[in-house]
């Protein structure tokens, strides 16, 4: 695993795992197979946002040490969605290491069957019209994506929570891409952890850029797009999205181009 900071640091090819420390203040993107998790420190303590993929599992002490923690920081682990690259391992995490796992109740549905889920459009067109988005989905199966384990045990939180886990994310919910899609804003970081409902890079198609997912992913395009003005509300300053690069020139400019590039 290649390790960087915020304004630098080595980079590994695309796809390879890499964690970037400090995309925001005591946040940490870990970065595998095109899937971003989140480590989000406070104090001694850590939250993880996202389960990305189930081989994402072996590097997290790695990515631990490399923040100064280890297992025993970890105090929960946050879901903004419950879609299979999101889920990876927290199944794992739940019964090996006792973490609870929170997620919008809505997802439960999802957390327990990862590939029952609505989406808009059929995936098999997606190679054919898409093929940018075809090196992408590769790699992301062979990082474990047809074999994630469901979870029936989420957390239930509502919106605008603000949840009672080490850096006290609060709630945005944005439904679209899943129906209990939510975001999770970090006020005091200027920072939100958009999850899919607004991403910097599309697995499916492979354009890159602020834009929701293809409706070989997304549920609902037109909601996820009238979600987008939750997401900008918050003024945060950076976005940390669950596909791709942070963007760093404001949530409002990042909503307004993914207006702009609209469904797929």
């Amino acid at each position: 695993m290649t390790v960087g900071n915020r304004t630098g640091g080595r980079r590994a090819r695309a796809g390879d795992a890499v964690l970037t420390r400090n995309v925001a203040p005591g946040v940490h993107r870990l970065a595998h197979a095109f899937v971003n998790c989140y480590l989000l420190v406070e104090g001694d303590e850590v939250t993880i946002v996202d389960a990305a993929l189930p081989k994402t599992w072996a590097l997290l002490p790695a990515a631990l040490e490399a923040i100064g923690a280890d297992r025993r920081a970890v105090k929960a682990l946050v879901l903004t969605h419950a879609h299979f690259d999101h889920l990876g391992f927290a199944r794992r995490m739940h019964e090996q290491w006792r973490v609870p796992v929170f997620g919008h109740p809505i997802e439960d549905y999802i957390a327990a069957h990862p590939y029952r889920y609505a989406h808009e459009n059929p995936r098999a067109i997606y190679p054919i019209a898409h093929p940018r988005g075809i090196p992408i989905l590769t790699r992301m199966a062979a990082a474990g994506a047809f074999g994630v384990r469901g979870i029936e045990s989420l957390r239930g939180f509502a919106p605008g929570d603000v949840l009672p886990v080490p850096g006290s994310p609060r709630v945005v919910f944005s439904p679209g891409h899943t129906y209990g899609h939510s975001a999770l804003h970090l006020p005091e970081r200027d920072a939100l952890l958009s999850g899919d409902a607004l991403v910097t890079l599309d697995p499916y198609t492979g354009r890159t850029g602020p834009r929701i997912v293809a409706g070989a992913a997304t549920a609902d395009s037109a909601l996820a797009l009238a979600s987008l003005d939750a997401l900008a509300a918050t003024e945060a300053r950076i976005v940390l999205p669950g596909h791709g690069e942070p963007w760093r020139a404001g949530v409002r400019s990042a909503v307004a181009l993914a207006r702009s590039a609209g469904r797929a």
